[in-house]
Formats: C-alpha cells, sequence, structure tokens
C-alpha cells in the first residue's frame, strides 16, 4: 500500500528524517520490509509547519521518492517542529498529484495508508455525505481524500478522534448496504500542527503496522553511547509505518484499534472504535 512518517518534537531538517535513518523513509520507498509491496513509487508528498505561515507547507509529486531531486534539495532546507511525510503504492487510483498524501485544508494535513474495499462502489453514497461547502475541495480521485473530508464534515477541529471514528463508521455502514465485507484497513494521521493524531484499525482486525519511538531519555539511557540519540530532544515523538532502524527497543508497536495523541512532549493511547 504505502508508508508514512509522522514527527511532534523540536525542529529538525527533514534530510534528517526522510534520508538518513537506516531504514528511512526514501528507503522504504524502494525496499520497504513491512509493507503489502517492497516498492512505493507511485509519488510521495511531504508537509510541514512553520511560524512565518498560516498554514502548513506541502510539497507532492508523482516521482518515486527515491529518485526525486527537489524533495533531496528542500530536504536539506526546510526545519520544521511537526512533519507527515508519505510515500505512495496506488491502490487502483490514478497516479496524478492530486491523489499524493498528505492532504491539506485549513491548518490541517491527513494521510493514510490503506484502502477502502470497493471504493468505487461506495463512493457515491460517500461523497454525498460530505458537507457542500467542502464538496468543492475534494480535488483527487482518492478514497483516502474522501475519508479526509468526511472527518472534517463530522468535526475534525472540535474532535479528531471522535470526527475519524463517524467517517470510518460511516465506510463501514455503507459498505454493509452494499454487501462490501470488511472494508476499512489502515492507518491514518492527522495534525493541526500542534497535536498528531494517529490511528490503527481494520474492519477484519488485521491492520498495516504502525510503530511509535520509545521515550528517547530511556533509550539514552540504554545506550550511553550512541551518538544520534543524543542529538534528540526528550520531546521527540515519531510514528512510523515501519521501523527506521534496528535499534533493540527503540521501537513500539501501536495497539490494533487504537488511537495514540502526541503532542506537547506526551502521548496517549486510546481505544478506537469507529462510531456510526
Amino acid at each position: 500500500m504505502c508508508r508514512w512518517i509522522a514527527y511532534k518534537g523540536s525542529p529538525v531538517m527533514l534530510a534528517d528524517l526522510l534520508y538518513k535513518p537506516a531504514n528511512s523513509l526514501v528507503m522504504q520507498s524502494l525496499h520497504s520490509r513491512m509493507g503489502a509491496e517492497p516498492t512505493n513509487g507511485d509519488g510521495f508528498g511531504v508537509g510541514w509547519y512553520d511560524e512565518h505561515a498560516s498554514e502548513p507547507g506541502l510539497f507532492r509529486s508523482i516521482e518515486p521518492a527515491w529518485s526525486d531531486r527537489n524533495l533531496r534539495e528542500i530536504a536539506q532546507h526546510v526545519r520544521s517542529g511537526t512533519v507527515l511525510a508519505h510515500v505512495r503504492a496506488t491502490s487502483g487510483s490514478a497516479v496524478q498529484q492530486t491523489n499524493c498524501h498528505p492532504f491539506r485544508h485549513d491548518r490541517w494535513l491527513f494521510m493514510h495508508n490503506g484502502l477502502v474495499q470497493r471504493f468505487g462502489e461506495l463512493k457515491r453514497d460517500l461523497q454525498l455525505a460530505v458537507a457542500p461547502e467542502l464538496f468543492p475541495t475534494i480535488e483527487g480521485s482518492t478514497d483516502s481524500e474522501t475519508l479526509f473530508h468526511l472527518a472534517l464534515t463530522f468535526g475534525l477541529s472540535d474532535d479528531p478522534p471522535t470526527a475519524v471514528a463517524r467517517a470510518i463508521g460511516l465506510v463501514e455502514q455503507v459498505a454493509t448496504r452494499r454487501g462490501v465485507a470488511y472494508p476499512f484497513q489502515g492507518t491514518i494521521a492527522v495534525t493541526d500542527g500542534e497535536r498528531v493524531w494517529a490511528f490503527r484499525y481494520s474492519s477484519e482486525g488485521r491492520s498495516r503496522t504502525l510503530f511509535h519511538n520509545q521515550d528517547v531519555a530511556v533509550l539514552r539511557h540504554q545506550y550511553p553511547d550512541n551518538p544520534v540519540l543524543h542529538g534528540l530532544h526528550d520531546d521527540s515523538r515519531v510514528v512510523v509505518s515501519e521501523p527506521l532502524g534496528d535499534l533493540r527497543g527503540a521501537w513500539l508497536e501501536v495497539p490494533e484499534g487504537s488511537c495514540l495523541v502526541i503532542g506537547g512532549g506526551t502521548q496517549e493511547t486510546m481505544p478506537f472504535t469507529p462510531a456510526a
């Protein structure tokens, strides 16, 4: 399907997130270890926040991440404390910029690894539920962007976990009417720049992989001679589709059917269930 990374913490260079780790996101675009397929070359995107703009920056391309010179150039010059990045393997929709993640609306960024089963059969019913004022801002043809607009419709700006629960709940409700079994699969990341919400859920109970980093202070104590860990602040939090390296104990799996909330140097994990 896809691979993604969400970062919240002290400002870092995009290159440090996207290129430098042993199993970096750019490496995963070509040689994913845990994805549904090893290659995720149907485009990429990266979104970031800074103090100079009212909405996040966004760069998306249909080029494979591993060979895009513009991505490498930008990554060496952009520093941010909140970053979402995604490499895409399409599940059937067209390879075009408007189908690349993350998706943006005002202060919000959204990305998804997974799919809505038989989306073409459910698309009309789902998009008719999108608020009329939001419908014109759907630019692409992916199930993920429709899911984002459903979450916006259901109050993402007020209560992200409830809004995402209602969006996926509607997918399952419509799928039941249409006779589609196990309609939703995936992991989701959404942020307003202040906090990051990461979700792991599938209708079948067998979601795509998702991990977050161990507390940096704990790792620094366990590996006092590792120079990489001394360069990270204690409040750094990373959520990834698959671990960025092989350091034992560095990565913890996000439980099935859960929502991870990150912000202010803290994180909380809570159960997640779609709402009808």
